[in-house]
């Protein structure tokens, strides 16, 4: 609690604006780009350079030391993006290199600051989901003009350019670049192991469908559970552990996924599911302590290569049993990444 005192308006703002630019995002994507005849590309290209590009992105911001430009001039480029969608295909370009640079920026200055508590990335990553559930639903409905958006995206810059401000002595600096422990056998085998366990929750996030889904509530809820999930992982590993959390909630995961016709359930393996994330940010970082925003953009990379699938059509399981299986082999993934970090 002490770290997120000390640092809670930087944490604030990130999260904040976290929200605000996956809203951008998603809104100006369903509302411009989802109606021209380049849709299918657009839509690939916008999550190569979104998600895949984060590691070169991290790895230059690593040796920049200067994160929060980089999170701002993501902003920058996104409010550009808005100005373009007469080319639909470069708005979708110029908005996933934006979406990119910013979570590389703020990324590496919360691990920064993180230490040895998980918490603070739980926060961070978790407000996106929502921004872009809601921004999606926005995008399609219509019925919001561009001006709100940037509205969003300013107010995002001026939270991010305060915290800096406010915060008088500064945000810890990045480590001297560095993949040094990446020759070390141990190191490789638990950063394998931990990016297979994004594509896997990247896989599982976007084929697993509940039959009640689009009834009431119930999307906003499932969503509401991926955010509180991730939020829950970061805490619960710093008061019970990395290991006693992970085996914990994929387990639980794994057998709530075999009643997917019961909504409860349904909502519960999803947040028990998704509070590996903040697990895997932070241990990965703890690998390689000289590469935080590196391994930041690995991760994110491995959200990429679990879209993949889902883009191309390919058939997807639908039995219960296979999701609880993925849980469970998620769980294998985490234990071994986990204890073969040598943390």
């Amino acid at each position: 609690m002490e770290l997120l005192s000390k640092y809670k308006s930087m944490i604030f703002s990130f999260s904040t604006a976290h929200f605000l630019v996956d809203f951008a995002c998603a809104f100006l994507m369903l509302s411009s780009v989802a109606n021209d005849c380049t849709w299918y590309l657009s839509v690939l290209l916008y999550n190569f350079c979104a998600f895949a590009l984060q590691m070169p992105f991290g790895a230059l911001a690593d040796a920049y030391n200067r994160n929060s430009r980089f999170a701002l001039g993501g902003i920058v480029l996104i409010a550009a993006a808005f100005g373009s969608t007469g080319l639909p295909l470069a708005a979708a370009i110029v908005a996933g290199l934006g979406n990119g640079l910013f979570h590389v920026g703020g990324g590496i200055d919360v691990l920064n600051i993180s230490q040895n508590k998980s918490s603070p990335l739980g926060i961070f990553v978790s407000p996106g989901a929502l921004g872009l559930y809601l921004g999606t639903i926005q995008g399609k409905l219509g019925n919001l003009s561009f001006f709100w958006p940037l509205v969003f995206l300013a107010f995002s810059a001026l939270l991010i350019l305060l915290a800096s401000k406010l915060f008088k002595g500064g945000y810890p600096s990045n480590s001297p670049f560095s993949l040094q422990r990446a020759s070390l056998s141990y190191g490789l085998i638990a950063a394998v192991s931990l990016f297979l366990v994004v594509c896997l929750r990247s896989y599982v996030g976007l084929t697993l469908q509940f039959p009640w889904k689009g009834r009431g509530y119930w999307g906003l809820t499932l969503i509401s559970s991926v955010v509180l999930g991730k939020v829950a992982g970061g805490f619960a590993a710093d008061r019970f552990g990395m290991l006693k959390t992970s085996v914990f909630s994929m387990l639980g995961a794994a057998l709530l996924f075999l009643l997917p016709n019961v909504p409860m359930a349904g909502v519960l393996s999803i947040f028990l599911f998704n509070m590996s994330m903040p697990i895997t940010l932070w241990v990965m970082a703890k690998i390689y302590p000289g590469a935080k925003g590196f391994t930041f953009g690995l991760l994110t990379f491995g959200l990429f290569i679990g879209y993949i699938p889902q883009y191309l059509g390919l058939p997807v399981p639908t039995a219960p049993l296979s999701f609880a299986l993925m849980a469970v082999v998620s769980l294998l993934l985490l234990y071994g990444g986990i204890s073969g970090a040598k943390l």
